[in-house]
């Protein structure tokens, strides 16, 4: 490892420990030649995730949108930021477990519809019938006689 005070690139390791839920590994080191002391921070490259979109068009899977998306249907309702921020990592893990290089909106779209309906019903509604695009209120009470159902 590169000494970012002086270049120079032999260094020891002083302390090591897990970061992030394991996934990553903190390092304090010490330069062997100026012996100025540096963290660096090792984790497991991940092979980038494609997400088809419905008009066919691909783009790199950026979890950030799944928590803007998360949060407007949260809005006004008793959801705190960090149960949206583990979901959307929920939804992450299983994105890059499944070793799939892509993966369709409408499947990503099924996770966050899945998570949302553990945090909160009214959220999950709001987020179905923009995702599913309901056409009519009969389509819409259709999928809250479904979410009634499932309770039972």
């Amino acid at each position: 490892m590169k000494c970012p005070y002086c270049g120079y690139t032999d260094s020891k390791v002083l302390d090591s420990r897990p970061t992030d839920e394991g996934n990553a590994i903190r390092r304090r080191r010490e330069c062997n030649q100026c012996k100025n002391r540096f963290t660096t921070y090792e984790k497991v490259e991940e092979t980038p995730v494609m997400v088809i979109k419905k008009d066919g068009t691909r783009e790199a899977f950026d979890s950030l949108k799944i928590i803007k998306g998360m949060i407007k249907s949260v809005e006004k309702r008793p959801v705190s930021i960090e149960d949206i921020e583990k979901a959307a990592w929920n939804i992450e893990r299983e994105v890059h477990s499944s070793f799939k290089g892509e993966v369709t909106s409408n499947e990503i779209g099924e996770m966050v519809m899945k998570e949302l309906k553990d945090l909160d019903e009214v959220s999950y509604i709001r987020f179905a019938s923009v995702y599913r695009q309901f056409k009519d209120v009969e389509s819409f009470f259709k999928e809250l006689e479904e979410m009634i159902k499932s309770r039972k």
